[in-house]
């Protein structure tokens, strides 16, 4: 690709874009620029992903045609607004704010500005994430394609409709912490039983891997799935009456959807 891509704010999933983008070589590291209001954070992320850095977020503006605003969601309309005068007319914005709607920044750099939200997750560092895509009516579809594109080369990527974006929030952006406190569960109730953390860490993660895959793999019901692990008087089917009685179902879905509700809480 021979367009410039720019960062204003590299916190941790600006970071894990940045890495994703490194590590999949859909774009060379010099047509990467970054901006944040640390200087210490511009060199140190400069110097450990080889990419550029401006001493200003006008200096980044000017430079780049895709640019990525990851910032926290009650600074990020104050940042576009100071600004939207020296973004280029066809420089493709997207936001990565959650609770930011289109609307609320169309309010404030223009109707006719190119905006898209996007909702990645950290696993985009490893080239293993899952992105939503939701762009305004000023984009076309070569211009769509390619913001796909830069997402697609370190996560699976779809594209959704704007109110869709809590839901996204709450299964897949969030969703990655969900998953670290079940391993590491899993693990404790194996070291309990004698076995070591790296290795309990090693086999859970792994058992977690496989599972999300083979579903991916087979498009069989999860249920479907689970019952080919229980066998009858088994220790599985064991384990699932303790999850049962213990509430995990319902835990899981009240977690996730109090998520959401905090998504549309926030947004604006």
């Amino acid at each position: 690709m021979k367009k410039n891509i720019g960062f204003i704010g590299v916190g941790n999933i600006a970071q894990s874009i940045i890495k994703g983008l490194s590590r999949s070589e859909y774009i060379a590291p010099s047509q990467i620029w970054i901006y944040d209001h640390k200087l210490t954070t511009n060199k140190e992320v400069s110097l450990k992903y080889k990419v550029n850095y401006t001493e200003s977020n006008i200096q980044l503006v000017k430079k780049v045609d895709v640019l990525f605003i990851s910032l926290k969601p009650h600074v990020i309309l104050k940042e576009l607004q100071n600004i939207s005068n020296s973004i280029k007319e066809n420089t493709i914005i997207i936001s990565l704010a959650a609770g930011i709607t289109i609307n609320a920044i169309e309010s404030v750099i223009g109707v006719n500005r190119k905006i898209i939200r996007a909702m990645p997750n950290i696993n985009s560092s490893i080239c293993a994430g899952m992105t939503s895509i939701t762009p305004n009516s000023f984009l076309n579809k070569f211009e769509i394609d390619l913001v796909e594109s830069i997402f697609r080369s370190f996560s699976e990527t779809h594209l959704v409709d704007e109110k869709l974006i809590h839901s996204v929030i709450g299964i897949s952006s969030s969703a990655p912490a969900y998953v670290f406190i079940l391993i590491e569960a899993m693990a404790d109730a194996a070291v309990l039983s004698g076995m070591t953390y790296s290795k309990a860490y090693q086999f859970a993660s792994q058992a977690v891997k496989g599972s999300a895959q083979m579903l991916l793999e087979t498009r069989k019901h999860p249920g479907e799935l689970r019952n080919m692990v229980c066998s009858p008087g088994g220790t599985t089917i064991e384990s699932i009456k303790v999850l049962e009685q213990k509430n995990f179902r319902s835990a899981i879905i009240e977690a996730v959807y109090k998520c959401i509700l905090k998504s549309r809480e926030l947004s604006m």
